[in-house]
């Protein structure tokens, strides 16, 4: 026994390099993942007209300095207003990159936050990451200032759409730790992987599993309160079926995905939040 613990491989070294590339492979792991109900895949455009794979790829490569930057700050204890800047540089160049299209505003947002408490983490308690201390870094460091974030009003669609039904905003979804992510997401993830699924298999499933519970102001916005409350049905039915591993799961995700597209509904903030919980299960596999 002790022979083998001398051979056993060491988890992989959490660095502030690791944790920007991380985040960029998180956002090609949702993007590659399908079927994917009215979203973006490598093989169709699901609900958007606007966009495709090439689209999000000129996006992607567009943010891998960015991740970088703000994993730096965040080791930096760096206040919010920093954090912010480099944020809306970042849009800039996500929108230049793709010609005026939003494709990852969301993921600036949420993994960027991501990055920053990891890089807080880091610099607190060395290598190891676990979702808890990424949580409380993002609390501690900055929840006042996101709280405060609160109280502004939004002119971007997913935010006027979230004032005018009454949904929790990102920002309030920030303010909070993000919940879903850390409640719902990465425990449904986990989860999955657990019970033998492969990755994609997860992934499928836990953005079910998100879209069941999220205030997703992606939806609202194109589809109004009742597109969401449809798409979250949807996402429930699918689940109390068995999920993915249920009978005929592919199919039923399937006939979700053209119903959705049907509608023209896409969950954007779902893929966001499934990026995330990619990210957190590749940050924290040695923890």
């Amino acid at each position: 026994m002790m022979a083998l613990a001398l051979h056993r491989e060491a988890p992989p070294r959490l660095t502030l390099a690791s944790i920007a590339r991380d985040a960029t492979r998180s956002l090609y792991d949702e993007l590659a993942l399908a079927p994917k109900p009215g979203l973006v895949t490598l093989i169709d455009s699901g609900s958007h007209d606007d966009m495709d794979a090439h689209t999000f790829m000129r996006s992607i490569f567009s943010l891998r300095d960015y991740f970088g930057q703000i994993t730096q700050a965040g080791f930096d204890g760096a206040e919010f207003p920093r954090l912010e800047r480099l944020g809306i540089e970042a849009e800039g160049r996500m929108l230049d990159a793709t010609g005026g299209v939003n494709t990852h505003r969301g993921a600036i947002f949420m993994l960027g936050l991501l990055c920053a408490s990891a890089g807080a983490v880091v610099r607190e308690h060395g290598s190891a990451a676990r979702p808890s201390q990424l949580r409380e870094a993002l609390r501690s460091h900055w929840g006042g200032a996101l709280a405060s974030r609160c109280e502004r009003i939004s002119e971007l669609p997913g935010g006027i759409a979230a004032r005018r039904h009454g949904l929790r905003s990102a920002s309030q979804e920030a303010a909070l730790g993000f919940p879903v992510l850390f409640e719902t997401a990465v425990p449904a993830l986990a989860s999955a992987l657990a019970r033998g699924l492969s990755a994609p298999q997860a992934r499928l499933d836990t953005l079910f599993h998100i879209m069941a519970v999220l205030d997703d102001s992606n939806l609202a916005h194109r589809g109004g309160l009742a597109g969401m409350r449809l798409a979250q049905q949807r996402a429930r039915q699918f689940l109390a079926e068995g999920g993915i591993a249920g009978p005929d799961g592919l199919l039923r995700a399937r006939a979700v995905a053209r119903e959705f597209v049907a509608h023209r509904l896409s969950p954007g903030g779902a893929a966001d939040t499934l990026s995330a919980a990619c990210w957190i299960t590749r940050v924290c596999a040695g923890a």
